[in-house]
């Protein structure tokens, strides 16, 4: 059991750290933002009234007090930054995943335009329409792109163990251990374990074999703290963690410098089902059930039939194409055709372009005996199949033989995305829960087809699927078929 003694005087470095990241991160956002409302709103300037000088029309005429379209430039740009940050938009707790940051964006950049609006109708100031209706979308779409490059550098940072918060978890020694892992499985979060307080003690220095140190003393946050160098608490589930000890650890932590986060013991639930309501002092977490019925599964209903059959049109060259080379280049039926399990349980036959040889089927119980280095227990993959066809290696490749599966989507037995279709002889080693994801329709991709594919154990395959059933949304669908884009040009996981 490691206990840490602080056998010097406690430092700030660790905060200091921590506040000159957030810091430099936040500077960074300042300057490109304005330098992107910069050009933009300039850009739009000179391209609607060149290099002229050009003045603001009061109620149809031009006003006593001159106004120019430079200096209303160089307010509107100054009210913009304003807005980005009165609307928290370069806060960190909104910064590398999620949409909330990106949403911020939008909605202050609407609530400015409506302003600029106002005040256009009260001092009947007649803005040149165009120069306002070119600005503002430009604006938004300029800075949610530069917002997502500088995702995609902190992202990079974050994998390297820079620019996140550095967490002591708290709570029992499995949910602690859990809590771990799962923090582990996304970097890209900004939240980096590096220590663990267990109250009741546990058998080993560290924490599974995470090799995460533990220290046992709650009564000693602080010391472990400083021995970590953490700057964040993490309050895991444990039932030695009463209301009031939790209450201890929050007025022991130093405003502003080292925060307090409790996890729930819910998992894999999205942002938007989950509402937090302060009733009596206490901080209730109000969860939507998931709903499969009304608007939004017509909505999603519509947008496959409409997409699938543009899809099809638009791909049938390609399609026939695919079908003459399977034809000509292997024996057997250009289709494959083989029973899967929907949405309810109910079989249907999905479709694929085949590329395998005929007798696939009857060679896999010789193949199971054979080592492999993909897949998983339920689900059998093999990174050189022997069964795969040449033309069907370069199919799978790009995954162009699941084109087929567009005119099952056509048919309604799938959905442009939804979780994996199952064999039969899959769905007999479920566990109870893994059935749910039946109550939606089968994909043919999903987080599963875009999270690694092939090369993801049998628990994550599960995990991404059911999460996929708890949370979807059209806005979740769009971001999965983009996302699948750059998956299906992407080698890893494709077999």
């Amino acid at each position: 059991m490691i206990e840490q003694e602080a056998e010097a005087e406690p430092t700030q470095t660790p905060q200091k750290v921590t506040r000159d990241w957030r810091k430099r991160y936040a500077y960074g956002l300042v300057l490109t933002d304005f330098l992107v409302l910069i050009w933009v709103i300039v850009g739009v300037q000179i391209a609607w009234f060149g290099f002229t000088t050009s003045q603001v029309a009061f109620n149809g005429r031009l006003n006593d007090v001159a106004l120019s379209y430079s200096f209303t430039s160089l307010i509107l740009i100054l009210a913009w930054m304003l807005m980005l940050g009165v609307f928290g938009s370069r806060s960190y707790r909104v910064l590398g995943t999620g949409t909330q940051e990106y949403r911020l964006i939008a909605d202050a950049s609407v609530r400015l335009f409506g302003l600029v609006a106002i005040v256009a109708f009260l001092f009947q100031i007649d803005f040149a329409r165009g120069y306002i209706l070119l600005a503002f979308p430009l604006g938004v779409i300029v800075l949610l792109f530069s917002r997502w490059i500088w995702r995609q550098w902190l992202g990079v940072q974050r994998q390297n163990g820079g620019y996140s918060s550095r967490v002591l978890l708290v709570g029992s020694e499995a949910s602690t251990t859990y809590l771990a892992a799962e923090l582990a499985r996304l970097p890209t979060a900004g939240y980096h374990v590096v220590g663990a307080c267990i109250p009741s003690g546990t058998v080993a220095g560290y924490l599974g074999d995470t090799g995460i140190p533990v220290f046992v003393s709650i009564d000693r946050l602080q010391e472990a703290m400083i021995q970590s160098e953490a700057d964040t608490v993490v309050i895991a589930s444990s039932e030695e963690l009463s209301a009031e000890k939790i209450r201890e650890i929050s007025w022991s932590l130093e405003p502003g410098r080292q925060h307090l986060v409790v996890a729930p013991s819910l998992t894999d639930i999205g942002g938007p089902r989950i509402h937090t309501r302060p009733v009596a002092g206490l901080p209730l977490i109000h969860v939507e059930t998931p709903r499969y019925t009304g608007a939004k599964q017509f909505t999603k209903r519509a947008f496959d039939l409409v997409a699938s059959v543009l899809l099809v049109a638009c791909l049938s060259p390609l399609l026939g194409l695919l079908a003459i080379c399977v034809r000509l280049t292997s024996a057997g039926p250009v289709l494959f055709r083989q029973e899967r399990i929907g949405i309810n349980g109910q079989h249907f036959q999905m479709l694929k372009f085949r590329s395998m040889v005929t007798n696939a089927e009857d060679l896999l119980d010789q193949l199971r005996l054979q080592q492999r280095d993909k897949g998983n227990a339920v689900l059998f993959k093999m990174s050189d199949d022997p069964r795969i066809t040449p033309i069907g290696r370069f199919l799978r490749r790009f995954s162009l033989d699941e084109l087929p599966q567009l005119f099952n989507v056509v048919g309604g037995s799938m959905s442009l995305v939804g979780p994996r279709p199952p064999l039969e002889r899959e769905v007999s080693q479920y566990g109870p829960h893994v059935h749910r994801r039946f109550l939606v329709k089968p994909g043919i991709t999903g987080l599963w087809q875009v999270s690694g594919r092939s090369n993801l154990s049998w628990e994550d395959t599960v995990r991404l699927d059911l999460y996929y059933v708890e949370n979807w949304s059209m806005t979740g669908d769009l971001n999965i078929l983009w996302r699948t884009a750059r998956a299906v040009f992407a080698r890893e996981g494709a077999y």
